[in-house]
């Protein structure tokens, strides 16, 4: 078995005070760090997702810049490239994270494993690399791109936790229905160890 972390958009634009800004952002940034202070050793290799949006486009649509936002497939500015929102929130010591995929560049992105390294890597190809079978899932949001990440580590085969104390969603209902797709899909509901 080869375990690996997966850290959702844990950034500025997603905690409190930022563009998006979920309650309890602030917290799981520094449950994560806890985490990883604690139990690093449980970890093969660490991947941490950023959204990483182009400043002079809508991102596909992405970005509501004609009407107002519904927050369900369009979105307030948020996480633009090079900004102190797209940067990761500071109470999240990314010293451990092995592996920095951005995503949304120009596009619509959910999930981390629509994300590449800088240097363009995918992440299906470092999973493979890496041997990975089993994956925790922690960050921001539940209820949008924690969900999209476990879904698809579940479709790529892999064996997925979601530690339900370090994540934060948008809203309290669409966070409590996401976790229970995931549950239904065959991921793992569980409380990080201390």
């Amino acid at each position: 078995m080869t375990r690996a972390l997966f850290i959702i958009d844990v950034q500025n634009d997603f905690t409190e005070g930022g563009a998006l800004g979920v309650q309890g952002g602030a917290s799981v940034a520094e449950g994560i760090t806890h985490l990883l202070r604690q139990h690093r050793s449980d970890y093969d290799t660490i991947f941490a997702s950023r959204d990483w949006h182009d400043a002079d486009t809508d991102n596909g649509g992405h970005f509501a810049t004609d009407a107002a936002p519904d927050f369900v497939s369009t979105w307030p500015v948020h996480c633009v490239a090079g900004t102190h929102g797209a940067e990761y929130h500071p109470a999240f010591d990314t010293s451990a994270v092995g592996f920095h995929l951005r995503k949304g560049q120009g596009v619509p992105a959910y999930s981390i494993f629509e994300g590449h390294t800088p240097s363009g890597s995918s992440l299906h190809n470092l999973l493979d690399e890496h041997g990975v079978t089993d994956v925790d899932v922690v960050g921001i949001a539940t209820d949008y791109c924690v969900r999209a990440s476990a879904l698809d580590a579940l479709n790529h085969g892999l064996r997925v936790r979601v530690l339900t104390d370090l994540v934060a969603g948008v809203a309290p209902e669409s966070s409590a229905a996401a976790l229970l797709e995931l549950g239904h899909a065959g991921a793992t509901l569980l409380t990080a160890p201390r």
